[in-house]
Formats: C-alpha cells, sequence, structure tokens
C-alpha cells in the first residue's frame, strides 16, 4: 500500500494531485448534498424528513409491506414537523455544529453538519428547521434565515437542493455550468 501510494503520488504531481485530508469529506459531501448518516439521518428522522422522499415514494405506491410504512404513510396525510434543509452561511467563523438555525428572527433549528465549502466560498450548513404548526415548502422557502455562530447572527441563503452541482450534472461529465464564486485564477485551478 505504502509502494502504491507513493507511486501515485510520484505519477501524479504534474497533474496537481495531493493528498487531501479526512475533512475534505465532509467539505465535499456538505457541497453536493450527499447524506451522513448519524448528522444527516438518524433512527429519530425519516426519509421524507431528510428530503430523501425518492427512496420510498415508489414502494409506498405499492401495497408492499415494510418497517415503517404506516409512519410515512401518516406523514405524508398529515405533514411533517421538521425538514433538513441547507444553509450558506457567510461567516467568517468556522462552524462546528449545534448553532441555532433563525427563521424571520425566531429560532426553529439547529445546525446538526457543517463543514466550509471550498467550491461555493461559504461555510455549509445542514440543519433541521421545525414548525410545531406543520411546515409547508412555501414555508420553509419564504423564511429569511439566519444562523448564530460563536454569539453573532450571520445572514444565510437557504437551499433545498446541494449548493454544489444540484442537477448532478459534473457526475455525468457535464462541466458546462460553473459553480464557483471565486477568482479567475482559483477557478482555472478548480477546474484541472
Amino acid at each position: 500500500a505504502v509502494v502504491s501510494t507513493q507511486s501515485t503520488g510520484a505519477a501524479g504531481g504534474e497533474f496537481g494531485i495531493a493528498d487531501a485530508g479526512y475533512r475534505a469529506i465532509d467539505a465535499l459531501s456538505s457541497e453536493k448534498g450527499y447524506k451522513h448518516w448519524h448528522e444527516d439521518v438518524r433512527p429519530d428522522t425519516t426519509p421524507l424528513e431528510a428530503g430523501m422522499a425518492w427512496l420510498v415514494n415508489p414502494k409506498l405506491k405499492t401495497d408492499v409491506d415494510f418497517l415503517g410504512r404506516e409512519a410515512l404513510l401518516s406523514q405524508k396525510k398529515n405533514g411533517l414537523k421538521q425538514r433538513l434543509v441547507c444553509l450558506k452561511v457567510k461567516s467568517p467563523v468556522p462552524m462546528v455544529t449545534l448553532e441555532a438555525i433563525y427563521r424571520n428572527d425566531k429560532v426553529c433549528g439547529y445546525v446538526r453538519r457543517t463543514a466550509y465549502g471550498y467550491s461555493v466560498g461559504c461555510n455549509v450548513a445542514w440543519g433541521y428547521v421545525e414548525n410545531p404548526a406543520g411546515l409547508t415548502l412555501d414555508w420553509i422557502r419564504s423564511g429569511t434565515y439566519k444562523v448564530e455562530c460563536m454569539g453573532e447572527l450571520y445572514d444565510a441563503e437557504m437551499t433545498l437542493a446541494a449548493p454544489f452541482d444540484p442537477k448532478n450534472l459534473r457526475v455525468k461529465g457535464d462541466y458546462s455550468e460553473d459553480y464557483f464564486p471565486l477568482s479567475d485564477t482559483t477557478k482555472q485551478s478548480a477546474h484541472l
């Protein structure tokens, strides 16, 4: 394994290939919206709340029985109380999770996972927003969001989609859309 790693590093040097730290997994998955078990999805959340209805909707349209089916059908009928959202936060301070999420100046949830998104140029936070009276996509989208970090409130742009490549074009080899809000020099090196 050591020889393989050294050979790959030596051969890839001319292409800018370098070792990346483990935190890169968190940053890249945050930007891309790939869910993490234990943070974004846990035993106390459902696929509907996590924005992953596409995983269960086909089965719910059949008569196939499975563990949790009745709970999901009830949620679809009665509405959700919480929903996972993504927040792009222009905070100069690193975020660590458990920061409060404000919607229209009232706390409505907390951050479960965060990392700095180098491709999008800001902190990317994923957390659940809650409304005991029930929430709708209109309720979620109509709010003005902020995140409290180290005692300061920072404006946040809420999205239900991944902040980087939300259409999955790059996974398919299509680089037609530019997602880099950075300088031209950084864009050039980032596209390599």
